[in-house]
């Protein structure tokens, strides 16, 4: 059976509201953590439309999770934020500024409070998330060696703000889950869990800890063959060329 489709996203939900899971969004788990829950983040790089299959399905479920857009046009749609805000999800800002400011500091926390003022247009964006922008030089996450978020009305940012000694990180970077294609969406890992298929962790519910987040692109995930077939084929491609930037980074595994 094929992987990376709702279908199989369903399933997931299903056997972690089962196995006894509360959800929250980030800020909420930030401000109260549950004891036993799941965090669900979703990155909208592109293909904003796919996040409105995510936003509704969970909200059939009476699950509320947390969206982050980029600023830039083929993520950052203010109607589908609209849509999404107005099912009871979490709207986060997911930054890239310093990337589009080539590394210039003063530049790119211009750029981060105009881009935060116009989500906050739509919605009181409380969490950020940095892009890991794999093909530019520049790290996001950088720009907050020389200011604080906080100071801008920001409770939180996953990097920074979880202990990962307590909540397992499970992304679909370069879709699969077990996490060696990433240049940047990596956290220190305290689990031995290497799932590669949604399966693998449907399998393996019982064993996950009291607290996970996951991480989901929902570009990647279709029903409908073709579109299923031409990010597969794209993804593809695409880690290896994340390959050949560990391998100039020394970060092969």
């Amino acid at each position: 059976m094929r992987d990376f489709t709702h279908k199989i996203y369903r399933c997931l939900l299903e056997e972690l509201q089962q196995a006894g899971y509360s959800f929250q969004t980030f800020h909420e788990f930030l401000a109260s953590p549950e004891k036993r829950v799941v965090v669900i983040r979703h990155d909208i790089d592109d293909r904003k439309n796919n996040s409105l299959h995510f936003a509704y399905t969970e909200h059939t479920f009476g699950i509320r999770s947390s969206y982050y857009f980029r600023i830039l046009p083929k993520s950052y749609d203010p109607i589908i934020i609209d849509i999404i805000n107005n099912l009871g999800h979490e709207i986060g800002y997911y930054s890239e500024d310093l990337s589009l400011a080539r590394g210039k500091m003063g530049k790119a926390i211009e750029l981060f409070r105009e881009h935060l003022t116009e989500f906050r247009r739509h919605y009181p964006v409380k969490t950020i998330y940095m892009h890991g922008s794999p093909l530019s030089r520049y790290d996001n996450r950088d720009l907050w060696e020389n200011y604080n978020y906080r100071d801008y009305g920001i409770t939180g940012e996953p990097y920074f703000d979880v202990d990962y000694s307590k909540v397992l990180y499970l992304t679909d970077t370069g879709r699969r889950w077990d996490n060696r294609i990433s240049v940047r969406d990596r956290v220190p890992n305290e689990f031995q869990f290497h799932f590669r298929s949604t399966y693998d962790i449907i399998e393996n519910i019982n064993k996950l800890p009291d607290r996970v987040m996951f991480n989901f692109h929902p570009q990647r995930w279709d029903d409908g063959f073709l579109p299923w077939f031409r990010e597969l084929i794209f993804q593809n491609a695409k880690n290896i060329i994340k390959k050949y930037f560990f391998v100039r980074r020394g970060l092969e595994e």
